[in-house]
């Protein structure tokens, strides 16, 4: 009888080794399959799911605007933007009305008759006191900060101060307010829409609103409507420092814009978390974000507020607002109402309107003035963040401090366990994905930087995206991510390299299995270097207690879960899976709710610093800008894709995504370098300014004609040659074309000598006269100052020579002797005032004791070459040529004002050493 043949699969059973896992049959397509499952076309839908997230998150955190409010629909207890618009309007109708002018005056009295139309209409059980306060000549003597090494001097300076309190308790609400204070004032070169008339405006109608409703109040209201901050935060220190009713404030809400409108959020909160904690539960659209305060205490952001003031010198707590939207035409031609988005004001005054009923209604008002008690003795710093612009999380430095180390243990401690299971293989695979990440880094940074670096070789300006910012989406983010996904491919293969041999030791596997699992393996490996990047990050944040490291838990601790729910395995012996496409779903859903709309609006804001970079034009490389903004957007890309990029490696998506990064970049090249899309606009403009200078330094003592030339130059990076060429009047650019304007210098400029003899004259120029100097022992120099037509300037002392000074107004002392600071050698006093402040002044200056002789004579020669004083006076008038050249200025170009900048016309003078 014959024997029945036996089959394919019987006979295939009985080779198979008994030991081999079950799972080797399934392995053997694994890249085949893997390419099919990740495939192109499903990274390019994963991709624009993630992408619409994240810009669905930006608009509902950021753009996400209630509907304006008519003065009917609001009622008399309401907020109205409708009626504070026209608040706005009517201010900014008085054009630019900076400390001094006459525009200033005609702004005051406008406020001012508001003010006194909410006292006549005010509900009848509510005190309504005016105060048009006048203040004294003072002096700032903060030292953080832009303060370091200043000293701001006022004089002559106006507010407009209105007190709201319930008429039948008033002693007692009078001894307890909270202050609502903003700026009226304006630079030089725009008429304020958004910083600061929207906040003006905002505060006239809630003042109206709460006319209306203080009559159950425990605490009273103060609104200030102050001038002075562009110039140095000088109205909220003559207000914080002389008025009477500030001895009763307990908390302080300073209302600032850094741009034109959108969400008003808060950047800066505490040092008591009272304020913020009842802000987050009473605000109906609550906005605001820990990391703001962040970069404004690291120096990131260089700019002060009011709150500074409110803070430091008072002792204050309380909240600081901004406005930031359309931050590239701050201080510009461009701060108009046309750009001021609908629905930016009924978002600020609702949430300040509930605010303050909550906080006015409070019989817990911290005592401001006691908050270094307070804290010690259980009240702590605050960390807050809104989600999506309708709920704020708030909590203490000290839960977040429990959190993150709770956090930070059980991932060590998990990671531990993990790595003892194992073995040595397993902490050398940690180490080699680490490897990945610090590779993918390094690469980033080099792709964006590379291009960061040549893009002012190739470009018509150095920065093309200021107008669009989308751009850099292709300029910077498209190589970004290239040099993202090359770096982790290249750790990849290290790490593919390392574990082919530790599998290849498996004899009963194939080659074909090994070479798949190894895949596997690496790509989980990639995966958790991302838990490790986010616990370094969270552990670095918690010992420094930097609020921001909120972030890194949220980047940590989900993901790490969705790994552990959906891929995990206690079972060291169980062979590698492709990472499920949901475990990457579900990880990345809270993080991207979280933070994906902040990272996006940060970028927004680097990109609009750029018209303002360069703080002494001509002095940082044109190319310096381009790498800071690429590098942040690199490190946002490779913090955030660690994730997402670990499983692009063994699908077939590949080149697919490198194909559309390639053409993303090419075509955002390509409008560049064609001139198809401009790099500035009438609406967002290049930051310029237009200085007719008349030089009189070095001439001390000595009878020779002042030097005097228009001066162009930029505080945004790039050459002039454009706009020079359109202006003509006789400009030639260069390094050679530098002044020192004393407050900061221009190392690059334009200067024109034709026809500029006429629209001053001597009598102009300031003087600086030695009245006496007393040599001996102790060396006393006395010199006036006469600063002549000029109630705005910048005087310099050079304090390698000099010990310490006392400065004198009218025979008044405004700067007294001691606690001076300095910067690069340089103490620098500035002055602004009203139209009535002193005009004469006189300096003692104390020279040092000379114990021994100088010991090196070339020092001393290089010192002579410094003057002993530096003096710069503004003169808010248009000479003939200026205005000339001001007529021709490109649509796309705007006067650019700040504390420190010179007016249309400028004066200097000097002292030397040896006078």
């Amino acid at each position: 009888m014959r024997k029945r043949p036996e089959t394919s699969s019987s006979s295939s059973s009985q080779r198979r080794p008994t030991n081999q896992p079950p799972i080797a049959n399934s392995t053997t397509s694994l890249s085949s399959s893997m390419k099919s499952i990740r495939s192109g076309s499903v990274w390019i839908i994963l991709s624009t799911v993630i992408i619409y997230s994240c810009y669905s998150v930006h608009y509902y955190q950021f753009e996400n605007l209630p509907s304006p409010l008519t003065a009917d629909q609001a009622g008399k207890r309401g907020f109205s933007e409708i009626q504070a618009i026209k608040h706005v309007k009517a201010l900014t109708d008085f054009g630019p009305h900076p400390v001094g002018s006459d525009s200033l005056d005609l702004a005051l009295q406008y406020v001012l008759a508001e003010v006194e139309n909410i006292k006549k209409n005010a509900y009848y059980e509510v005190d309504v006191e005016v105060d048009f306060f006048h203040a004294k000549t003072g002096a700032n003597r903060l030292t953080s900060g832009l303060f370091r090494g200043k000293t701001v001097v006022y004089a002559d300076l106006k507010h407009v101060v209105l007190r709201i309190l319930p008429k039948f308790t008033a002693n007692q609400a009078a001894d307890n307010t909270i202050l609502v204070s903003s700026h009226i004032d304006t630079v030089f070169s725009t008429g304020g829409a958004g910083d600061c008339s929207s906040c003006v405006a905002v505060m006239l109608e809630l003042a109206r609103g709460i006319s209306q409703r203080a009559h159950g109040f425990k605490n009273g209201v103060i609104f200030l409507f102050n001038t002075g901050e562009e110039e140095g935060l000088s109205g909220a220190h003559s207000f914080i420092t002389q008025h009477p009713w500030t001895k009763t404030i307990r908390l302080a809400v300073d209302l600032e814009a850094m741009g034109v409108g959108g969400k008003s959020g808060i950047f800066q909160a505490g040092p008591h978390p009272w304020a913020i904690e009842n802000f987050a539960s009473a605000a109906k659209y609550p906005s605001g974000n820990i990391i703001a305060q962040d970069m404004f205490s690291a120096g990131v952001i260089k700019s002060a507020t009011d709150f500074q003031v409110y803070k430091d010198v008072a002792g204050l707590s309380g909240l600081d607002f901004a406005f930031t939207d359309n931050g590239a035409v701050y201080h510009t031609k461009n701060d108009k109402l046309d750009l001021l988005k609908s629905g930016s004001l009924q978002h600020l005054g609702e949430n300040m309107l509930a605010f303050l009923l909550r906080v006015a209604s409070s019989p817990h008002l911290p005592k401001g003035k006691d908050i270094d008690r307070e804290l010690k003795t259980g009240h702590d710093t605050a960390i807050f963040f809104d989600i999506l612009g309708t709920y704020m999380i708030v909590y203490s430095q000290r839960f977040a401090s429990m959190l993150h180390n709770s956090v930070i243990l059980q991932s060590l401690l998990i990671w531990a366990a993990s790595l003892f299971m194992g073995g040595s293989s397993a902490i050398i695979s940690l180490g080699l994905s680490c490897l990945s990440a610090i590779l993918m880094m390094l690469f980033s940074i080099s792709f964006s930087a590379f291009v960061a670096f040549i893009l002012p070789q190739i470009s018509p300006s150095p920065v093309p995206y200021v107008a669009n910012p989308l751009l850099v989406l292709g300029l910077f983010a498209a190589p970004a991510l290239l040099g993202a996904l090359t770096g982790q491919h290249l750790g990849y293969l290290i790490l593919k390299k390392y574990l082919l041999n530790v599998y290849s030791k498996k004899k009963q596997l194939s080659s074909v299995i090994i070479a798949d699992l190894v895949k596997l393996e690496a790509e989980r490996w990639l995966y958790k270097a991302g838990f490790v990047q986010w616990l370094v990050l969270l552990i670095v944040g918690n010992y420094y207690k930097i609020g921001s490291s909120y972030l890194a838990v949220f980047w940590l601790v989900p993901p790490a879960f969705a790994y552990g729910l959906l891929e995990a395995t206690l079972t060291p012996a169980r062979l590698p899976k492709p990472l499920k496409l949901a475990t990457l779903l579900m990880g990345l859903a809270v993080p991207i709710l979280i933070s994906s709309g902040t990272f996006i609006r940060l970028a927004g804001t680097i990109i609009g610093m750029a018209v303002r970079f360069d703080r002494n034009p001509g002095s940082t490389p044109e190319w310096l800008w381009n790498v800071i903004i690429s590098t942040f957007i690199a490190v946002c890309i490779c913090l955030t894709f660690i994730y997402m990029l670990s499983y692009v490696h063994i699908s077939g998506a590949k080149r697919s995504i490198i194909l559309a990064i390639s053409i993303l970049f090419g075509l955002s090249l390509t409008l560049v370098l064609s001139g198809f899309i401009q790099p500035f606009t009438e609406d967002t403009a290049r930051a310029v300014n237009v200085v007719h200078v008349v030089d009189a330094s070095g001439r001390y003592g000595e009878k020779q004609d002042p030097l005097s030339y228009i001066s162009l130059f930029s505080n945004t990076p790039g050459k002039l040659d454009k706009e020079v060429e359109q202006i003509k009047e006789g400009f030639t650019c260069g390094e050679d074309k530098a002044v020192d304007f004393v407050s900061f210098s221009v190392n690059y400029g334009c200067w024109t000598h034709d026809d500029t003899e006429s629209g001053w004259s001597e009598s102009d120029i300031p003087t600086l006269h030695v009245d006496s100097d007393t040599k001996g022992e102790e060396r006393l120099t006395q010199v006036s100052i006469d600063t002549k037509s000029s109630t705005r300037w910048s005087l310099a002392i050079n304090t390698k020579e000099i010990e310490d000074f006392v400065l004198k107004g009218n025979s008044e002392e405004l700067i007294p002797y001691g606690n001076k600071t300095s910067v690069d050698g340089w103490h620098h006093i500035q002055f602004s005032g009203g139209k009535d402040s002193p005009r004469k002044f006189e300096l003692a200056l104390f020279w040092p004791v000379k114990t021994m002789p100088s010991a090196d004579n070339v020092d001393r020669t290089i010192q002579n070459h410094r003057p002993l004083l530096k003096l710069r006076t503004d003169v808010d008038r248009l000479t003939p040529k200026a205005e000339r050249v001001l007529a021709k200025l490109p649509p796309w170009c705007s006067l650019f004002g700040k504390s420190t900048s010179p007016l249309t016309l400028a004066f200097l003078s000097s002292l030397p050493v040896n006078f």
